[in-house]
C-alpha cells in the first residue's frame, strides 16, 4: 500500500524549505546506511535536481557526502542501551502522541507503530550502537533536523520520526518500500542505488516493518498485533 503524498507543499518545496532552514546540514545516517556523494542545484523553476556524480555542471554542488561502508559500526563514545522494557502496556502508552503524529503529517499510524516496534520495541531509552535514540531511533543528526530538542522525550522523538516518514514518503512519491528503506539506511543510499539499497539489514528490515504494518492493519489491539509471532 503507497503512502499517500500530501496536499500541502510538494515533495520538491519540502526539500527546498528543509534545507533552507537548516543551511542544508548533513543528513544523517541510520544504523546500516551506506551511500555515496549526492549533488544537486536548483534551476530557475525551483526545481530541484539530485545526481551522484558532479556531471561536469557548475551548477551542482555536495548536498550529501557519502561513505562506502556498508553495514552497523559502533559509533566511538556511544554506550548502547539495549530495549529493557517488557511490559504489555508499552504497546498502548504512547497512542495518544502516535495518533496527533500519523494525523499531522498524513502517515498511517500503523506504519508509525510498525517503526517503533522494530526500532526500539517501544522502549524510549533504547540507545544503538551507532547512537540512535528513543522509540523511533534518531540519530543525533536526524533529530536536529526534525527539530527535536530531547530524542528520549517520547512525544517529540514520536512527532520527529513520523515527520522523517512524510519527507521520505514525499521524496520517493509515496512508495512504501522506499520510504522504510529510506528511515533504516537514509535517503542518499536509495537514490543511489534507485531502489532498496543492498543491504542484508536494510532489506530485512523492510520485510520485518512491513510484516508489522500488516498486522497493525489486521489487528485492532495493538498490543496483540506488537506481540512477537
Amino acid at each position: 500500500m503507497p503512502v499517500k503524498a500530501t496536499s500541502g507543499p510538494s515533495p520538491r518545496a519540502s526539500l527546498r524549505l528543509l534545507g533552507a532552514a537548516l543551511g542544508l546540514a548533513a543528513l544523517a545516517l541510520h544504523p546500516g546506511s551506506a551511500l555515496a556523494d549526492i549533488f544537486t542545484y536548483t534551476d530557475a523553476d525551483g526545481t530541484v535536481h539530485f545526481s551522484n556524480r558532479r556531471t561536469g555542471d557548475g551548477r551542482f554542488k555536495l548536498y550529501i557526502k557519502g561513505d562506502e561502508k556498508g553495514g552497523a559500526s559502533k559509533r566511538a563514545g556511544v554506550n548502547p542501551v539495549a530495549p529493557s522494557d517488557k511490559s504489555l502496556e508499552r504497546f498502548s502508552r504512547y497512542d495518544a502522541w502516535i495518533r496527533q503524529a500519523a494525523a499531522l503529517y498524513q502517515i498511517p499510524e500503523e506504519l508509525v507503530r510498525a517503526v517503533i516496534k522494530c526500532e526500539s520495541d517501544y522502549d524510549p531509552r533504547a540507545v544503538s550502537p551507532v547512537g540512535a535514540q528513543g522509540l523511533m531511533q534518531l540519530m543525533p543528526e536526524t533529530a536536529l533536523r526534525m527539530q527535536v530538542r530531547d530524542a528520549f522525550d517520547a512525544r517529540e522523538n514520536i512527532f520527529g520520526g513520523t515527520r522523517y516518514l512524510r519527507i521520505l514518503a514525499n521524496l520517493f512519491n509515496g512508495d512504501l518500500d522506499l520510504t522504510i528503506a529510506g528511515y533504516n539506511a537514509g535517503e542518499g543510499a536509495v537514490m543511489r542505488y534507485g531502489g532498496i539499497p543492498p543491504y542484508e539489514e536494510t532489506q530485512a528490515y523492510v520485510t520485518r516493518v512491513r510484516t508489522y504494518y500488516a498486522r497493525y492493519r489486521s489487528t485492532r489491539d495493538a498490543t496483540v498485533a506488537s506481540i512477537e509471532p
